[in-house]
């Protein structure tokens, strides 16, 4: 099966570095096949036998843990999820050249429920769209999401659950490289 983990906040600010090359590694030391990193922030496509995702996830957790003294919470989704995300786009097809940093997709660890949508959208600036499809969250953020409040910490605070960011340049690419 063709994965795809994102990783949470590691290479921000200086924080929680990691090289790409030394995470293609420690992949592939878990038996991961046909592992690519894709930009600083974590994000790695790859192959792997096992079906339990949990598994997975635990063996990424773990092994980076072990490896760096830190926690880095990790995020699993298929190349036919990330496929799926891209068509379900609530704001219609998106100019990459235009748009591609103001629209985003924050991944989160499980589905959260509807009320805890409504504890975010207090927080959603006019201009803002916010729309939340089974364990994605998609943000539109027309002034740039740095001046936005719908940080990552606030996602995971109000829906009580990891979850991770990208804008949608990366959520394209990560399906293009992940083909």
């Amino acid at each position: 099966m063709r994965y795809i983990s994102l990783l949470r906040g590691i290479n921000v600010s200086g924080q929680k570095k990691i090289k790409m090359s030394d995470l293609k590694s420690l992949y592939e030391k878990q038996s991961f096949q046909d592992v690519v990193t894709y930009i600083q922030s974590g994000n790695v496509i790859f192959d792997s036998d096992i079906r339990d995702r949990s598994e997975i996830i635990k063996i990424i957790e773990n092994e980076i843990t072990k490896k760096y003294k830190f926690n880095v919470p990790a995020i699993l989704r298929t190349h036919r999820e990330i496929s799926d995300i891209i068509k379900k786009c609530p704001f219609g097809s998106v100019d990459i050249a235009l748009e591609g940093t103001k629209v985003l997709v924050t991944f989160l660890s499980a589905r959260p429920t509807k009320d805890k949508l409504g504890l975010v959208k207090k927080h959603v600036a006019a201009s803002e769209k916010i729309v939340l499809k089974g364990k994605e969250i998609y943000l539109y953020c027309p002034n740039g999401y740095g001046k936005s409040k719908l940080s990552n910490t606030l996602l995971e605070n109000k829906m009580g659950l990891a979850a991770t960011t990208r804008n949608w340049k990366s959520v394209q690419k990560l399906v293009e490289l992940s083909e």
